[in-house]
């Protein structure tokens, strides 16, 4: 098994979305000194000749592949081929590039969407394609699921050493707290920022409330990521999330709660819920020796100060 040295030369791409910047402040924290990056402008991974001539010039030892076209369940909807195709070339173009070159080691990052929307709870690494996606992200989840197969079969035709991490709901610094393209928990914060700030009486949210949702603090996945990257070889992927669970509703109340909006909230059950339960059996990371720090209140006050701190964040 491959293990980072303080001067290996490491890659991370989308170091400027919110797993990828939490990996660079993991990887400096650690005292890895030689990590290279290139924002979208510098390197588009959807071009695969500019992808292989940066790789032949940098040589990277090893790679995460944190970069993704992500939105929550509106921008899924609504740009269904822009999402599968996006994520499928730019992901394939980074993978295959780093084993034309020789990379000692890749980390595909995914996400739980990959498992069956009906997969029985708390779902194990062992379940993916077992049964159909929820719709409403399947060809996101379709992106994933190649990336991570394709890392497993270079690892079985090729001898490389490919892994692949699959994180449950992920929040914190960095985060898209786009009005239409975010996830639940930074809408939620956005939404009900506003809310207080403009004295509004009620806000109104998608759906009725009922479905479960796991969620992990970014900067906990980052760590992960870094510790699996020396402890972990295998074609399986690994889980990665906190094994607890919360319904959306109480989600609501406890992000309504720590911003402070006193108002009244009502749910709008026309709108669609997603997936009805998203619970990650993450008993492997566990006997790898891994375990979350952050308890979701604690991180949600982490959220909303990042997100008080720069403004522009909501626009994006």
């Amino acid at each position: 098994m491959e293990v980072m040295n303080k001067t290996d030369k490491i890659y991370v791409a989308g170091h400027r979305g919110m797993v990828g910047s939490a990996i660079v402040r993991r990887l400096e924290k650690g005292g890895y000194g030689n990590i290279v990056t290139r924002t979208h402008s510098e390197l588009d991974l959807t071009d695969q000749n500019a992808v292989n001539e940066f790789f032949a010039s940098e040589k990277p030892d090893y790679v995460f592949l944190a970069a993704a076209k992500v939105g929550g369940i509106r921008a899924n909807e609504s740009a269904l081929a822009d999402f599968m195709y996006e994520n499928m070339i730019l992901e394939m173009n980074v993978v295959h590039a780093a084993w034309k070159n020789g990379v000692k080691k890749l980390e595909f990052l995914g996400s739980s969407c990959i498992y069956p929307k009906l997969a029985p709870q708390p779902m194990k690494e062992s379940c993916l394609l077992t049964g159909s996606l929820e719709p409403t992200n399947e060809a996101y989840a379709l992106a994933k699921i190649s990336g991570l197969k394709y890392c497993e079969y270079l690892n079985r035709q090729y001898g490389t050493d490919y892994i692949s991490v699959m994180p449950t709901n992920l929040y914190g610094p960095n985060d898209n707290y786009h009005p239409t393209h975010s996830h639940v928990l930074p809408a939620l914060i956005r939404r009900f920022h506003e809310a207080k700030v403009q004295d509004l009486p009620e806000v109104t949210c998608w759906g009725d409330g009922s479905p479960l949702r796991e969620f992990l603090y970014v900067d906990d996945l980052a760590d992960l990521c870094v510790f699996l990257m020396n402890n972990y070889s295998g074609n399986e992927t690994v889980n990665a999330g906190t094994g607890k669970e919360l319904t959306i509703k109480e989600l609501t109340s406890l992000v309504a709660e720590i911003i402070g909006y006193k108002g009244e909230i009502k749910w709008d059950p026309s709108k669609p819920n997603g997936t009805p339960r998203k619970l990650l059996d993450v008993s492997k990371a566990a006997a790898l020796g891994w375990k979350y720090k952050t308890e979701l209140r604690d991180g949600i006050k982490l959220a909303y100060e990042d997100f008080l701190s720069n403004p522009m964040r909501a626009e994006r």
